[in-house]
């Protein structure tokens, strides 16, 4: 426990270095946003691309996996609905705790971090956790909240959502990444010196920027907040861990792969949409502040029962 502690608290002093940055106002929240953008659309594009341009095509899709994790995280969210519906929320604000329950920083935090701790094989899952939290579950957000205000789903909800999906830079750099290594296109040096360059800034720049943006945050309604945590690093772990292993029988490396996505904490971007549509922004972000703080003791828990 402590040799994976150790490995972990570099990430999280790195978090803890922004936050500093943040708080003292060195960093002031422009400068974040503008670190945030890019990583969001250089950095982690680049790592994510380079990635993906190394995997195997034909054996990264594993129906099981998919199903495993799928079923984990759809548990979790109805468990996150039904507590926020019992305590008297609206269906919009229901369905975003129900989001903040299972939706984890596999952006920002777990694909620098998993990646390095686990080691080049949990590319592949790490990178699916990633592409079903960001197409399946944000639609379904994006598609209930907008249909408990118009009352319907209509063509022009959709064809917003679909472009936002397309124009992701996530989503981009990782297919073109998988067209590439489907192709079995060469890697030129250049390129690939270049892509390592790049992406070599995504783990620190992300893990300061995920720090600076939690210097502006407050701990109010913390009682929410720290239900929404407590689903967040323990109960959507253990939902994915028995669907994958006594359900669907995933392999066991992508199933700790997958568990330990599913430990990280509550992930950033779930706040700019709950600011987006005015949707229970207190909360989610106190619930940020709380599960990151948390997971610099629960994530190494976690990492250890997976090894």
């Amino acid at each position: 426990m402590l040799e994976i502690f150790l490995k972990t608290l570099p990430f999280f002093l790195l978090i803890g270095t922004g936050w500093a940055a943040g708080r003292s106002g060195v960093f002031p929240a422009e400068a974040t946003a503008w670190l945030t953008k890019f990583v969001f659309y250089f950095a982690l594009s680049a790592m994510l691309f380079r990635f993906a341009a190394t995997l195997d095509v034909a054996s990264l899709f594993d129906p099981r996996f998919v199903a495993a994790y799928l079923a984990g995280s759809l548990a979790v969210w109805l468990i996150g609905f039904a507590v926020a519906r019992a305590r008297g929320e609206t269906l919009a604000a229901s369905a975003m705790e129900a989001h903040t329950a299972m939706t984890g920083n596999t952006g920002f935090l777990g694909v620098p971090m998993l990646v390095v701790l686990l080691g080049e094989r949990a590319v592949g899952p790490v990178l699916m956790v990633l592409t079903i939290d960001m197409v399946v579950f944000s639609t379904l957000i994006t598609l209930i909240v907008t249909a408990a205000r118009q009352g319907r789903i209509g063509l022009g909800t959709v064809m917003p959502l679909a472009r936002g999906i397309i124009a992701n830079p996530m989503i981009v750099s990782m297919l073109a990444g998988l067209a590439w290594a489907g192709a079995h296109l060469p890697m030129p040096r250049p390129a690939e010196e270049f892509l390592a360059l790049l992406g070599a800034a995504a783990t620190p720049g992300a893990l300061f920027a995920i720090g600076a943006s939690l210097a502006g945050r407050g701990a109010e309604r913390p009682g929410p907040a720290i239900w929404l945590s407590f689903a967040k690093l323990v109960l959507h772990p253990l939902a994915v861990g028995a669907a994958a292993l006594l359900v669907f029988h995933v392999e066991p490396f992508a199933a700790g792969v997958m568990i330990a996505a599913a430990s990280l904490p509550v992930a950033g971007n779930i706040y700019i949409l709950a600011q987006y549509f005015g949707v229970a922004v207190q909360r989610v972000s106190t619930a940020i502040l709380i599960s990151t703080a948390a997971a610099i003791v629960t994530l190494p828990l976690v990492i250890l029962l997976v090894h």
